[in-house]
C-alpha cells in the first residue's frame, strides 16, 4: 500500500474517532461518516480521486450548516480525510480538526489534557511508514498555524 492510502486510512481513523460529536447533535446528517467511508474506499483502491473529492464536497457542506464548532469540526476533519485522496496533506487537516472537536467537547480546565490524550491516540495509529513523516510535520507546527497539542 503506498504512503498516501496510508495516510487516508489513518486521517478515516482520526475523523472516525471523534465522529460521535457530530452524531450525537445531527443524527440524521450522515455526510460525515459517508466521507470517512469514502476515505476508507479510496484508501483501498475502491473509488476515484473524483469520488472522494465529492463526499469531501459533502462533509464540507455539512460542517457549514452544523449548530456548534465541536460538531463542525468533526464534519471538517471528516471532509479533510477524504480529501486526502486528492492531496495527501489533507490527512493533517483531518487530525488537526479531530484534535479540535475533543477540545471543544471538554470543559475549560479539561481541553488541554483532552487534546494532548487525543493527540496520543493518533500517534499510536500512525502506520509505521508513515509516523516520521507525519510527527517530523506536526511537531514543526506546519499545519497551517493551527496544530497546537
Amino acid at each position: 500500500m503506498t504512503r498516501h492510502r496510508l495516510l487516508a486510512g489513518w486521517a478515516a481513523d482520526c475523523a472516525e474517532h471523534v465522529l460521535p460529536l457530530f452524531a450525537h447533535r445531527h443524527p440524521d446528517d450522515d455526510r460525515p461518516r459517508l466521507a470517512i467511508e469514502a476515505a476508507r474506499a479510496w484508501s483501498r483502491g475502491e473509488i476515484t480521486v473524483g469520488e472522494a473529492r465529492a463526499a469531501s464536497v459533502q462533509a464540507h457542506a455539512a460542517a457549514r450548516d452544523a449548530s456548534e464548532d465541536k460538531a463542525r469540526a468533526v464534519a471538517r476533519a471528516s471532509g479533510h480525510a477524504v480529501a486526502t485522496a486528492h492531496m495527501a496533506d489533507h490527512s493533517l487537516g483531518a487530525a488537526a480538526y479531530a484534535f479540535r472537536a475533543v477540545k471543544l467537547a471538554s470543559c475549560t480546565h479539561a481541553a488541554e489534557m483532552a487534546g494532548r490524550r487525543e493527540h496520543q491516540w493518533q500517534r499510536e495509529r500512525l502506520p509505521e511508514a508513515v509516523r516520521e513523516l507525519v510527527v517530523s510535520v506536526q511537531e514543526q507546527r506546519l499545519v497551517r498555524g493551527k496544530w497546537r497539542p
